[in-house]
Formats: structure tokens, C-alpha cells, sequence
């Protein structure tokens, strides 16, 4: 070989991506797409690593994870949902995320996909049936979008003398917010309730969302389970209790760090599955073999100091309906 060739192709090594190079060696890549940040959703990714090593997977040693994270902007999915599959990675995993899951559903049709969210994968169009799921996409899925509505009746058991309530909304999750919002108008309705729907999709509309909760005189608030917001749960939490708002929304995080109460099931669980699912497939299982799983444990957390902070008196029957009371 001459020089000049042997130089273009140690170039054209160098050029080739990292990732795409262990991919032809013995370690599978796991491509990771996040909607928030590594910080933000560091509890959860610690689940889906238990999940990976449950399968005998372990990142570093047998399997490489390629992360992405959106940051909280749901328009740059595409962008790195195609970063992933350019990388050649061997499964990509979206967990917690609607918008993540399709963005990958929409970048490949051969890459196995494992998602996790909390809308029906059917309807939204991740997979044909959750028995048989076909093609490349499969997970888990949760119960917390259908949950808003009976979310808004606790609320109207707690604090029965509010007539104006509110849903906190991401713009930038359509297929969630759609569904949510049409569920909570028809509940609402049904209560003799008037809903206002507010917006936010940055920490910077915090702000303008509370402040608008005290001039529209809200009694109530319900947080949707968006991506955004799950990452963010903690932080909710302690700004509701700071502005005096009922709220509840679907993680006990929330309730633990002031919110009045959370109602849904776990999160850390159903990323778990994912792990587990993710690490099948790299042992050889398809993607239209494995069902969309389905979390069904749901649990009532009240924080009764918040409700003495709030001037509101929880009723027995509701504590007596609750999987863990702090007071």
C-alpha cells in the first residue's frame, strides 16, 4: 500500500464515528434519547441501568450507552433521534417521553426502539397492537394521562369550595396535552367546574404561569404528565406550596417536597422495564415479540402539612384512600 493511501485511510478511521466503530467490535451501543437533561433525570436513568444489568448488561464493561438529551426542547428530537441511527446504534431506548418515542419511531423503521410513556402507544401511534406490536417499536406504558381526570376529583374533594381549577400544559407535547385537555373539559364540565388551561415549556414560564393562577383566582391545579414536568417534579412541588396552590400531579416526589398530593403510578419502574427490554433485544429478541407492558399500581400520597399550610381540611375519607399520608 502506498503512503499516501495508507495516510487517507488512518484519516478516513479517524473521521469514523467512535460509537459506530465499537458497534462493528464486541460491544453493543445503546442509543439513549432524553428529553431533559442527565442531572434532571438522574434518578430514572439509574433504573434503566438496573434493568440493563438485570439482563447481564453493564454500561462500560459489555455494553456502551450513547445519551442524547433534548434539554427540555422537544424540536430538537429529530435532530438527535437521526444523530443515533446515523451512529449505527443497536437499540434505542426513549424512556419517559412521548415525543422522544415518536421522533425515533420517525427516524428508523429497522433500529429497535423500546419507549416508555404515558399515553396509549396504540392510539398515539407507536405500535398496531400492544399484544403484538410489529415492526421495530416497543415498551412500557403507564395509566397517568388517563388518571387527570380522577386527579381533578380528589381535587374537588379536598378543596370543594373551588370553581376556577387549572391545567399546566406543555406545548411543545401536543398528543399529551390534546388528550389530557379534552379529558379535563369534559370533567370539569361534569363538576360544574370552569378550566382554565395554562402553558409552559421552559423553568422561565414558571413565573408567568403562577402569576397568572392568582389573577385568574384558580382554587386548583392539576400538572400533566409530561416529560418536562416529570423532570421538574421536585421543583413543582416546592413552588406550589410557596404560592399556596392545591396541585397534584402523578409522583409522590411532588407531595414529598410540599405539593398537596401526587397521584399515579411509579416512574423509576416502568424505566427499569425499559433496561430490561432494552438488554433482551441486545441478546437477540425482537422488537414485535416483546408486548408493550403495562403498569397498573397507582398510589395516593397526601401531605397533610401542606394542607394545614394551605388552610385545607382533608377529608378522612380521602386519607383513608391513601397509600401514605405525611404529616
Amino acid at each position: 500500500m502506498r503512503r499516501r493511501e495508507f495516510m487517507g485511510l488512518l484519516g478516513g478511521l479517524a473521521a469514523f464515528p467512535l460509537t459506530a466503530r465499537a458497534q462493528q467490535g464486541s460491544m453493543p451501543v445503546v442509543g439513549f434519547l432524553g428529553t431533559s437533561s442527565a442531572e434532571l433525570f438522574a434518578q430514572p436513568l439509574r433504573a434503566f441501568r438496573e434493568g440493563l444489568r438485570e439482563t447481564g448488561y453493564v454500561e462500560g464493561r459489555n455494553v456502551a450507552i450513547e445519551f442524547r438529551w433534548a434539554n427540555g426542547q422537544n424540536d430538537r428530537l429529530p435532530e438527535l433521534a437521526t444523530d443515533l441511527v446515523r451512529r449505527q446504534v443497536s437499540v434505542i431506548a426513549a424512556p419517559g417521553s412521548t415525543p422522544a418515542a415518536l421522533a425515533a419511531k420517525a427516524a428508523t423503521a429497522t433500529i429497535p426502539i423500546v419507549f416508555q410513556v404515558g399515553v396509549d402507544p396504540v392510539v398515539a401511534g407507536l405500535v398496531t397492537s400492544l399484544a403484538r406490536p410489529e415492526g421495530n417499536v416497543t415498551g412500557v406504558t403507564n395509566i397517568n394521562t388517563e388518571l387527570v381526570s380522577k386527579r381533578l376529583e380528589l381535587l374537588r374533594e379536598v378543596v370543594p369550595k373551588a370553581t376556577v381549577v387549572a391545567l399546566l400544559v406543555n406545548p411543545t407535547s401536543p398528543e399529551i396535552t390534546e388528550s389530557v385537555s379534552k379529558d379535563l373539559q369534559l370533567t370539569a364540565w361534569s363538576l360544574g367546574l370552569q378550566l382554565r388551561i395554562l402553558e409552559a415549556s421552559t423553568d422561565r414560564d414558571f413565573d408567568t404561569v403562577f402569576a397568572t393562577l392568582k389573577q385568574l383566582q384558580v382554587g386548583a391545579l392539576v400538572i400533566a404528565p409530561d416529560a418536562f414536568f416529570i423532570s421538574r417534579t421536585e421543583q413543582l412541588g416546592a413552588l406550589t406550596a410557596r404560592h399556596a396552590v392545591p396541585a397534584v400531579t402523578q409522583f409522590r416526589e411532588f407531595a414529598v417536597a410540599g405539593g398537596l398530593m401526587s397521584y399515579g403510578g411509579s416512574f423509576t419502574e416502568p424505566t427499569r422495564q425499559v433496561g430490561i427490554y432494552t438488554g433482551r433485544i441486545l441478546k437477540g429478541e425482537k422488537p414485535q415479540n416483546l408486548p408493550v407492558q403495562q403498569t397498573t399500581k397507582v398510589e395516593l400520597v397526601i401531605n397533610l402539612r401542606t394542607a394545614k399550610a394551605l388552610g385545607v381540611t382533608v377529608p378522612q375519607s380521602v386519607q383513608n384512600r391513601a397509600d401514605e399520608v405525611i404529616e
